[in-house]
């Protein structure tokens, strides 16, 4: 394997963290590996910036890396998606979190909620997945299962808090 496509795909698969339960399951559709992904983005909260504005513009940034990482990644597979691809899920959980505290509720709750909007996929999200190609498709979905999923946290948030 050439150092790109290593490099590449260390960073689309959190650090190699996709291919455990992928390699468990045979790379089938529902790996776990979006799980995983998910659990990365979460470990690396405490490293990420504290402050909301600061946050929002550090994710601006990585949203286009995303989507070229996820781009060179699906080259690298050649495959669409491949779910050892789970740059999406560390976007995704991380636009969840936008403007909200770091409580643990808001962890919690941001995190259950984004995990199953991204399983499942309500409109528009199963629509943008499958209307959008390359890199921007891979992310997209998942930037927009996040931003639902921070919604629906913040109505949990008044609702139980």
């Amino acid at each position: 394997m050439r150092a790109k496509d290593f490099i590449v795909r260390f960073l689309a698969s959190g650090g190699f963290v996709s291919y455990v339960p992928a390699r468990l399951t045979g790379f089938k559709k529902f790996t776990g590996s979006g799980m995983a992904g998910t659990l990365v983005a979460l470990a690396l909260v405490p490293f990420l910036p504290e402050d909301k504005t600061l946050f929002a513009a550090f994710c601006l940034g990585f949203f286009p890396f995303s989507i070229w990482i996820a781009g060179l990644a699906s080259a690298s597979y050649g495959t669409h998606d491949d779910p050892r691809i789970v740059i999406d899920e560390i976007i995704g959980y991380w636009t969840a979190l936008l403007f909200l505290e770091r409580t643990p509720f808001n962890l919690a709750a941001a995190f259950v909620l984004f995990r199953a909007l991204d399983t499942l996929k309500p409109w528009p999200i199963k629509k943008l997945e499958t209307a959008c190609a390359g890199g921007f498709g891979i992310i997209i979905d998942d930037v927009l299962a996040g931003a639902e999923a921070n919604l629906l946290a913040r109505l949990a948030a008044k609702i139980f808090l």
